[in-house]
């Protein structure tokens, strides 16, 4: 078994190679070596089995083509050019997030292998005019660039899917927090920072009113996703092979709150409040009225309470004194 991470040097690929590095196996076979592939150089990670680094821009076939070969199983399609960054810079986003996945895809093509690709998508794909609550079969409406190109990486996965050339399974993932390191460039990066600086001892500020309501998800339940998705079998994913992943849906106010009930008052009062438009405009065509019965009869999960995310960044990433 040989699995590739696209997207191996960000924080979900670096997590994701842990946890497979630990446990050895997917798919119900060991995994004997694994590439993390990245824009940037990866950080290494121990393993018992051999981990090969490799420099890789998805906007270019020819360094797809080199990461991608005929042994390469499973591919995680994690790298992609985040929300705000695609909005400001259309250009960065269709190289990353359309043309990206169509490079995977075609290498995939290319070589008749059909590997298993797990690709990421966002709920990005769903906003404006269309009723909620959205489910897994409701009309994609994206407001904002980042979510039409993954609404397109969605429809090439599952044609090429149907083709057979890929066994793919596509996951929108919730607003993953609590992140470690610092914020970057996508349009809900605020909604780490609102906790993981005050946890830290520092000042963050929050962009959007208390009572703005986001779908979340613990990169801890995340990565558990990500593995139990790999590991799907095509039968059970049928004709669509994308899906929301399961979150849960609470307030800035009571997530907050939460945070208060396990870490104590002094995080939220370095909390300050000043509105950025900019921010604020592309989280308001976002909706989340989501429901997510077909991740949930298919094994995955969400966290149990915003309470658990807070104890997770304490005991995986918050940085120890």
């Amino acid at each position: 078994m040989k699995v590739l991470i696209l997207g191996g040097g960000g924080f979900l690929g670096r997590k994701l190679a842990l946890k497979l590095a630990k446990r050895q196996e997917l798919r119900g076979k060991s995994i004997d070596q694994m590439v993390l592939a990245d824009i940037v150089d990866p950080k290494p990670i121990e393993a018992p089995f051999p981990v090969h680094y490799q420099p890789c821009d998805i906007s270019n076939p020819a360094s797809v083509a080199d990461c991608i070969d005929a042994e390469t199983d499973v591919i995680y399609l994690l790298a992609a050019v985040v929300s705000a960054h695609a909005e400001e810079d259309l250009d960065a986003g269709l190289s990353a997030n359309m043309m990206g996945v169509l490079n995977v895809l075609e290498r995939c093509r290319a070589l008749g292998t059909c590997p298993v690709v797990v690709f990421t998508s966002s709920i990005a794909v769903f906003g404006g005019d269309t009723p909620q609550p959205f489910n897994d079969f409701s009309l994609p409406n994206p407001q904002t660039s980042y979510g039409a190109q993954k609404m397109i990486g969605e429809y090439l996965v599952t044609d090429y899917s149907r083709r057979g050339l890929i066994d793919g399974r596509g996951f929108r993932l919730p607003t993953i927090t609590v992140r470690p390191g610092k914020p970057n460039r996508a349009a809900s990066s605020f909604m780490s920072s609102i906790f993981r600086e005050p946890l830290n001892g520092e000042a963050a500020n929050c962009p959007v009113e208390p009572d703005f309501k986001q779908l979340y998800l613990s990169p801890r339940k995340c990565i558990e996703n990500l593995i139990k998705g790999a590991e799907l079998q095509a039968a059970d994913l049928g004709q669509n092979r994308c899906m929301t992943m399961p979150g849960k849906v609470w307030s800035i106010g009571q997530m907050i709150e939460a945070m208060t009930n396990v870490a104590g008052p002094a995080a939220a009062t370095r909390i300050t409040w000043q509105k950025q438009p900019e921010i604020e405009g592309i989280l308001k065509g976002w909706h989340m009225d989501i429901r997510t019965d077909r991740g949930l009869a298919l094994g995955l999960e969400p966290d149990d309470s915003f309470e658990d995310n807070i104890r997770i960044y304490l005991e995986d990433d918050a940085p120890q004194s």
